[in-house]
């Protein structure tokens, strides 16, 4: 009789023991998926009805008198000339500062990870300090940097005899002006990956190579570009989603000027929602940038895969 007791006894603490041990992660997960629907994805379904009304200053006071415009924020846009100046310098921001972001990142990385390289602790650090350095107290700096009459850069230029640039009131050299202050805010993160990658590279490739007489050259096209795609096709897809969404920097350094020559999406998507309230508008245009970034992510991942594939 006890040993039938003892016996029941097991199988109802395994079973209830077995129904705990699975429903004990969505308990312990419980509280993150409820802040990220709080503060995530109910903010993002919101918005996403937002952008189909004219939700503006008023119906912050009453609901009521909001009304439903249906797709007339997505119209306003395509006849909106300020939009598509702000796409076009956004593209312009992604076409050449995250090619040259990746660029830049990649051969800080191959130098540190080189055997030659020493302190590689300490360029890390160096390297990677402006990641975590704040924007408006880099943005300071950068800003005297590129003063027309005092800065570091004309400095330079005036000893070398060349004519003074105002880097940043001039309409043709304000955005590549920010690209490079892009550039050297980003690269540590995107050179901190890299690392990663080249340090599971076997080394074993590279002695193979040079048995068979490859060089420097050589190896870096047949075996670590090769060996870095997973990698590479990260960091594209994180760098073009970053570089989309420019915003900080043309709103600290010129404000979008010089005649909106770095004026962004989310740039102007701010000025039209928290300037000028048309909240309605400004979620279209939040919408619409999500929509590019997602056809650009599954244009990297198609040309990713074909690569694979060939």
């Amino acid at each position: 009789m006890t040993q039938a007791v003892t016996t029941i006894g097991k199988r109802i603490f395994s079973r209830s023991s077995t129904g705990y041990s699975r429903r004990a992660p969505y308990f312990f997960l419980a509280p993150a998926l409820f802040m990220l629907c709080v503060f995530f994805f109910f903010p993002v379904i919101a918005s996403f009805f937002m952008s189909f009304t004219d939700f503006d200053i008023y119906g912050l006071s009453d609901i009521s008198l909001v009304r439903l415009v249906g797709l007339d924020n997505y119209a306003e846009l395509l006849r909106d000339p300020l939009f598509w100046i702000a796409l076009k310098n956004t593209f312009y921001f992604v076409l050449i500062g995250g090619p040259l972001s990746i660029a830049v990142s990649l051969s800080a990385a191959l130098l540190i990870n080189s055997k030659l390289a020493r302190l590689k602790g300490l360029f890390r650090l160096v390297y990677f300090t402006p990641v975590v350095t704040t924007l408006v107290s880099v943005a300071i700096v950068w800003r005297y940097i590129y003063h027309p009459r005092f800065g570091l850069l004309n400095y330079v230029l005036d000893i070398f005899g060349i004519q003074t640039i105002d880097w940043l009131g001039d309409p043709f050299w304000a955005m590549p002006s920010i690209i490079i202050l892009a550039v050297w805010k980003n690269f540590g993160y995107n050179m901190i990956i890299f690392i990663a990658g080249l340090q599971n590279i076997p080394d074993e490739l590279y002695e193979a190579s040079k048995i068979d007489g490859a060089n420097a050259v050589s190896q870096f096209m047949s075996i670590t570009l090769p060996m870095l795609a997973p990698t590479m096709l990260f960091v594209g897809i994180i760098t073009m989603i970053g570089y989309f969404q420019l915003f900080a920097e043309p709103y600290i350094m010129t404000q979008g000027g010089p005649v909106n020559s770095t004026l962004s999406i989310v740039l102007y998507m701010y000025q039209e929602g928290f300037r000028w309230w048309n909240m309605g508008y400004a979620a279209a245009l939040a919408f619409v940038l999500f929509i590019i970034i997602f056809i650009g992510t599954l244009i990297q991942l198609r040309v990713q895969k074909s690569g694979y594939e060939g």
